[in-house]
């Protein structure tokens, strides 16, 4: 089969296929997930200037950044969790980057989220969803829009005396994305894969255990997830090429045909 890439390249210069952003603004301010202290911590985003057309360099603007690979919007690879720590090409950098593309099914339970944070997604929901939309496409990333995008940074942790109170998927239906539906990964808009109160499954931690065990992928504080159809887009997500990563911040975009939305 001829790819016609010009025909392509063109679609997206005229607007006929749409190239939309499912990613946070990386700043000083945007929260990262707090562990109990006694753990190790995931660095926030630090961003210092080196110069600025003056005398530190007269002619050009540059500034030394530092954060930790979970910061922001991130990429989960397996080697993040323990469950994915012996698979091959495990990392950010020997992960075979055709991998950095894959269509998308977006489950929107935003409605449920609003009227519950700690609102967890099973199989039956999804088995609805799939009665609508049709059966998810194997290789396929579920992305579940919660518009949990839209909480202030204050919120957007959901933390409270006994932990982080938000949306996530319960055991079983990770277990069954992998299973049934052979899923390429797992996106959220919340501050991890995994629900609020992920620690209290078994096993703890499902989306990380379940898909970074069969070497499928995460993404993590996306946005924008409104803006796309239940299918059809095209997600490029390719993270930073970091020696033996566990992850990475990255720019998530998604291609959609105009019209779809």
């Amino acid at each position: 089969m001829t790819v016609d890439l010009m025909s392509f390249a063109r679609a997206v210069a005229n607007g006929d296929i749409r190239v939309i952003d499912l990613t946070q603004t990386l700043s000083q301010e945007f929260p990262t997930i707090v562990l109990p202290p006694e753990l190790g911590q995931c660095a926030p985003f630090r961003m210092e200037e080196v110069s600025r057309y003056d005398e530190r360099g007269p002619a050009w603007y540059w500034n030394n950044i530092s954060l930790g690979e979970h910061t922001g919007t991130h990429f989960d690879a397996p080697i993040h969790w323990i469950s994915g720590k012996d698979l091959p090409n495990n990392a950010v950098d020997t992960i075979n980057v055709a991998q950095f593309m894959a269509p998308a099914a977006v489950i929107d339970c935003s409605k449920e989220c609003a009227a519950d944070p700690d609102f967890a997604l099973t199989i039956p929901f999804v088995e609805q969803w799939e009665a609508c939309h049709g059966k998810i496409e194997p290789r396929s990333w579920i992305l579940l829009r919660t518009d949990w995008s839209k909480q202030t940074y204050a919120d957007y942790a959901g933390l409270r005396d006994d932990g982080a109170h938000t949306p996530g998927p319960e055991p079983a239906v990770v277990k069954w994305f992998v299973e049934q539906r052979d899923v390429h990964g797992f996106g959220t808009e919340t501050i991890g894969t995994d629900f609020g109160q992920g620690q209290h499954f078994n096993p703890p931690y499902p989306a990380h255990f379940y898909m970074h065990g069969k070497g499928r992928f995460g993404l993590q504080c996306l946005t924008n997830l409104d803006l796309l159809p239940p299918k059809g887009a095209v997600i490029i997500a390719a993270p930073l090429k970091i020696k033996q990563g566990s992850g990475s911040p990255l720019r998530v975009l998604a291609l959609v045909a105009g019209g779809n939305v």
